[in-house]
């Protein structure tokens, strides 16, 4: 089966240092692959050349056989790639309906968008919407006022109301309880019946009970890729990663 997405030979360079070397990646329809690897591995500068926020000195990134090396951050997402970085970017003082509301409306223009009035068919994606997410009772509330994990949801379901084919994720479970995490790893599974996702993140335990595919990187550069199980068994990933004497557990 062909990627749906794929990088090819990926350079960045700030000002002589390389943050990525040449990384090759491959993502496939209704997979779920997590980036893992050390603080400064290059793995959030990749999701930045995926999403056209940082453009790479060298290399492509095809999506379903279109180069979106130079295209912009908006036509990528057009596309039907969407990402969601590590913090929270929500409107506060709008209601979760708000916020829900404008991102349906993001494909017209400003004027478009000032004027526009939801159809019966965009209200009933967003109740749809605000129930994948458990905001449902919540709909009419300020954005402000919901949980950190609250408004992680909110906003990965105004990412899905964008109907992406790709959805970049940057450790979505920072700050989460232990309930939450389990709530959005469950969610990440249900996403992934229509659509790849692609994660960075820092807890082992949560890759390890979501993974389907793990790439580790190291210094800017893939180290290896497999499942969870392959990737504990690596001793290289194991010096790397943790330590000379340890695994990845």
């Amino acid at each position: 089966m062909n990627p749906i997405l794929s990088c090819h030979d990926i350079i960045v360079d700030f000002d002589g240092f390389k943050a990525l070397q040449g990384v090759n990646l491959d993502v496939h329809h209704g997979e779920i692959r997590f980036l893992i690897g050390p603080n400064g591995a290059g793995k959030t500068t990749l999701l930045d050349v995926i999403c056209g926020k940082t453009k790479a000195a060298d290399g492509k990134v095809m999506f379903q056989g279109v180069d979106l090396t130079k295209r912009r951050e908006h036509e990528i997402v057009r596309h039907g790639i969407a990402r969601k970085f590590q913090n929270p970017s929500v409107f506060t003082e709008l209601t979760v309906f708000e916020n829900m509301e404008l991102s349906i409306k993001q494909n017209r223009n400003l004027f478009s968008v000032m004027k526009a009035k939801l159809t019966a068919d965009e209200k009933d994606e967003i109740t749809a919407m605000l129930e994948r997410t458990d905001l449902l009772d919540r709909a009419y509330d300020p954005a402000g006022l919901l949980s950190h994990g609250q408004k992680q949801w909110l906003e990965i379901g105004m990412q899905l109301l964008q109907k992406p084919e790709v959805l970049l994720l940057d450790e979505p479970i920072a700050g989460m309880t232990g309930a939450e995490r389990e709530k959005t790893g469950l969610f990440i599974q249900e996403i992934a019946e229509k659509c790849a996702v692609l994660i960075v993140e820092h807890d082992m335990d949560f890759v390890r009970n979501f993974a389907e595919q793990v790439t580790v990187m190291h210094e800017g550069k893939i180290l290896c890729e497999g499942s969870m199980e392959e990737v504990q068994q690596n001793e290289l990933v194991a010096e790397v990663y943790l330590g000379r004497e340890a695994k990845v557990c």
